[in-house]
């Protein structure tokens, strides 16, 4: 891709937002600049609907975001859902089965509602947040499984995420898509097929741009589809392993601006 990308695409969490979750004013203006001059830039995340609020307080406007790991597909300004992927009651129940009886002490949560709702099991840990709204535990193991989820969400104890994420990934081969996003032991299940790539993919043939004229930046496994996809993939320097063995460049990492540094360098602005 050597003429200036038509697209950019960009993870939030270790990529674009700072360690401490904040988005530098540096970072906020040249993605600001990039939109006003014609090219769009689409947030591509992990993150539930539920959670765009705290990026969306810090960019000068609020971007269209595939959220829930490309199973939604987020307007921000219509407030509405252009498309969603989720995991049907039955696939959920089979899902659930299979990892019960692969891996002892397994607990779950599902995102629910386009990921405006979560729903867990009681002894499901809640690391982030907790907002009694939009958040509450279920009574019954099938009270959990009675909804489409765009996400299962799997813990099991303390885990080291890359070994759990084979675990649970052979377990459910052929069924649904495995990944992870954090270093917390935290599994991320979608719906067979549904990856960041598939999400963005969508996303870009409706502005009908191929995927070589497509700038992408992530740090993590879950990026790893996306990259891969993209005409251009860029790591920032803080990225796993298995991102920056497949990534076409690195740029700086997350926490000196590494995705603005790179865009100011394409796109010739400061």
């Amino acid at each position: 891709m050597e003429d200036p990308p038509r697209l950019v695409a960009t993870d939030i969490d270790g990529t674009l937002l700072r360690d401490d979750r904040t988005l530098s004013p540096r970072t906020a203006a040249v993605l600001a600049r990039i939109v006003a001059a014609g090219t769009p830039v689409v947030l591509v995340t992990g993150r539930p609907i539920r959670w765009l609020q705290l990026v969306y307080d810090q960019l000068d406007e609020p971007l269209p975001a595939i959220c829930a790991n490309g199973a939604v597909v987020y307007d921000p300004v219509a407030d509405e859902v252009l498309r969603a992927d989720p995991l049907a009651p039955e696939l959920l129940a089979e899902v659930a089965r299979r990892l019960r009886a692969e891996v002892p002490g397994v607990s779950f949560a599902v995102e629910i509602v386009d990921s405006r709702q979560m729903r867990h099991e009681a002894h499901y840990p809640l690391r982030w947040d907790a907002d009694a709204e939009a958040i509450r535990a279920v009574e019954s193991p099938e009270e959990l499984l009675a909804a489409p989820a765009v996400k299962l969400l799997v813990r099991a104890g303390e885990q080291d995420p890359d070994l759990f994420v084979r675990v649970v990934a052979g377990a459910l081969e052929g069924l649904a898509e495995a990944t992870h996003s954090s270093y917390s032991g935290l599994i991320e299940i979608s719906a067979a097929g549904v990856t960041k790539a598939a999400g963005l993919a969508w996303y870009a043939a409706r502005l009908g741009i191929d995927e070589r004229d497509v700038l992408a930046f992530g740090d993590m496994p879950n990026d790893v589809p996306m990259l891969t996809w993209a005409g251009r993939a860029v790591a920032v320097g803080n990225a796993h392993p298995a991102v920056l063995e497949i990534a076409d460049e690195v740029t700086g990492a997350n926490t000196v601006d590494g995705v603005a540094a790179y865009l100011e360098k394409v796109f010739g602005v400061d």
